[in-house]
Formats: C-alpha cells, structure tokens, sequence
C-alpha cells in the first residue's frame, strides 16, 4: 500500500494503537486478545450502523416488486431507469448503500491494523526491534519478532504469539496458515449467508464467491489481521441473531404461485383469482341476473326433490313378461 494513503490514516491509526495498547496494558496481557478486543470494540461503535443496515436491507426487500417494474418498464434507457430509481428510492425514504455503511465503516480499521501490524505496533511488541532493523539494513516492515528474537538467540521473547499463531506479525504458513484460512472462510460464509438469507440466487452466488477469491490476498497478510477478520465474522453470526430478535426477519414479498394461492384463499369458494371468472361463467346457472341464482336454483331443488319423492311413493307398473323374456333373448 503507498505510503501517502498511510500518512492519510495516521490519525486513525495511533487511535487504534492506543486502544490496542490500553487494553494489552490494564485489561489482558495479550496482543492477540487485544486485537479480538479492538475488533468487540468497533463492532459496538458500528452497532447502529448495522440496524440501519437491516432496516435498510428490510426496506429494500418490501419494495422488490416496484423496483423490477420499474426495470422492466425502463429497461432499454438506462439514464432514464437510474433516475426513477434514484426517484423512486427517494419518495421511499430508502438508502440503497445502506446495506453496506458497516463495511465501509470497517475498512479504515482493518488498513489501519494492517499497517499497525507491519510497523507502528512492532515497537509494543517487540522493544527494540527497530534498532535490530537498522543493524541489518531493513526497515521495520520487512523483520518479523520472530526474526527479532531469533537473533538474538531467544533472549528477547515476548508475547507476539497468540494460541497456535507463533508470530501475530508475520505471514502464517503451512499448518497455521491452513488452520486461519479454514476459519476464515467458514466464518465468512456462514456471516455471509445470514446476511443474504432473503437475497436472489445471484447475489447469494456471489457472496459465497467472494471469500474464496479473497483468499489469493488474505494469505499475504499479518496473521493478526486474520484473528480480526475471523473476529468480526463471528461477531457478524452472534450479531445477526440478535438483531432479528429486535427488528424481526427479513420476509421477501409473496409472489408466483403463492400470491395466487393467497388471492384464491382469501375469495373463499368462489375465489378472486385470474381463473374465477371463468369458473363463474363456466358454472350451470351462471350468466345475467346471477344474484337470482341462487333462488332460481332452489326453487329447481326444491322441484327435483318433490319429483323424486312422487316417484317413490308411486308403485312400480307391473311387468310385461312377454316383453321381458323377448328382450333377455336379444341380450
């Protein structure tokens, strides 16, 4: 990354060391706990951000049918669709980058932990490491505390590791390397589709996509800044949990088939459906001065049961056997 984009989040990143500091100093004698504790922290800050997300993410679903309209109706002049879109989602009072304000809001807080990790945090981390770098004609960057300690055979040992991770500041490999990326893809997918839960098959697509491509770029980082990232995954999990007991899911709108079920049960028996005028028109005794109908046809009832009563009490004629025994020997 340029330095100039460095010098540009300085503020931001003696912030965060201070926090990381402060934490590692009065709270748990960990850096790597301090990082999962800088990670809690930015989360509860982006807290209401997040709501917002999904009041947005809600929102947005509500009014999917609209907006395919609107696509449909406009789909061969795209200015005149991205006006009525931006129309559209102003009448509405809905931000269409809402979904992503959490993210955006943590990408300063991951480059600024990244370049903590690489060079401002060494100095906590390892005291001394940067006369080490100048002896050897290297920058801080580019000596790891491992290498720090190594040379000066074990003496200078500090708590740089966390778990299984040896080196918070150094690239992970083999084993360690396997383990993070694991976790890191696992707890992206699952935050990931939680997040989508109501979304269409192709974005759901894409987000699964999207861990696995990131994964040619995480492998190139400090090992800390995947503990952050596996971190604010699992947040992610817990969090989407609590927020749909506090705001309530996400319900796309009825379509397809289950609109059409939805307006046929609600016109009881008769139905309101596409297909209920022709059942109507379709139904004997159906045409004009149908509200007589149903008078018309009781009084047809009414005759039809009188008919089948006569004919039960009347006694059957009685049979011609002649003409019997004549129509057995055709059969």
């Amino acid at each position: 990354m340029p330095v100039v984009f460095a010098n540009v989040l300085q503020p931001l990143i003696d912030l965060t060391e201070s926090i990381m500091v402060f934490i590692h100093d009065h709270v748990v004698a960990s850096w790597g706990l301090s990082i999962i504790g800088l990670t809690i922290i930015v989360r509860v800050v982006l807290l209401p951000l997040t709501l917002r997300q999904f009041k947005s993410m809600q929102a947005l679903q509500r009014l999917q049918p609209e907006i395919k309209a609107l696509q449909a109706k406009y789909k061969d002049d795209k200015q005149r669709l991205n006006q009525e879109m931006m129309k559209f989602y102003q009448e509405n009072k809905v931000n269409p980058l809402g979904s992503c304000l959490p993210l955006a809001a943590q990408l300063p807080v991951f480059i600024s932990l990244f370049y903590m990790l690489r060079t401002d945090l060494k100095h906590d981390i390892c005291p001394g490491i940067d006369k080490y770098a100048a002896s050897v004609h290297k920058s801080v960057s580019n000596v790891t505390c491992s290498q720090f300690s190594q040379a000066h055979g074990g003496a200078a040992r500090g708590d740089w590791s966390f778990g299984f991770i040896p080196d918070l500041t150094a690239k992970a490999t083999g084993a360690v390397l396997v383990t993070l990326i694991v976790l890191y893809v696992g707890s992206q997918l699952a935050s990931s589709l939680l997040m989508t839960v109501s979304a269409d098959k192709s974005q759901r697509r894409m987000m699964i996509a999207l861990p696995l491509i990131f994964v040619a770029f995480v492998i190139n980082f400090p090992a800390g800044l995947l503990v952050y990232w596996i971190t604010t995954n699992v947040w992610t999990i817990v969090q989407q949990y609590i927020v749909r007991k506090t705001v309530g899911p996400i319900r796309p709108p009825a379509t397809g088939a289950a609109a059409t079920a939805t307006a046929g049960g609600d016109g009881g028996g008769g139905g309101s459906g596409p297909l209920s005028g022709l059942t109507r028109a379709l139904r004997p005794g159906a045409g004009a001065g149908e509200g007589n109908g149903a008078a018309g046809k009781g009084d047809e009832e009414g005759d039809g049961t009188a008919e089948k009563a006569k004919r039960e009490e009347a006694p059957p004629p009685p049979p011609r056997k002649k003409k019997k025994a004549r129509s057995g020997r055709r059969r």
